[in-house]
């Protein structure tokens, strides 16, 4: 543990976010599956309402610094390319 007192405000406030970025991350995860199993069901209306869902909470998290913006591009590419495909 730091002896500095800024130090120590610092690593209540990371501490915080990580478990925030965490949280937001867990979300995305499920979201995703959403839209995987949707997918795999062959529910292209449903497919596409939780593609639109993921994509705004994707973008949401970039703006948020929790994931970067290509990982995010990357991710919402994929997945419209499953949900296209059925």
């Amino acid at each position: 543990m730091a002896n500095i007192k800024s130090q120590k405000k610092r690593n209540l406030t990371n501490e915080k976010a990580r478990l925030r970025n965490n949280a937001y991350k867990s979300e995305l995860k499920t979201l995703v599956r959403r839209v995987d199993e949707a997918v795999s069901a062959s529910d292209k209306q449903t497919a596409q309402d939780a593609l639109r869902v993921v994509s705004r909470k994707l973008d949401k998290a970039v703006s948020k610094g929790v994931l970067h913006k290509n990982n995010a591009a990357n991710k919402k590419s994929g997945l419209a390319k499953l949900v296209a495909k059925i």
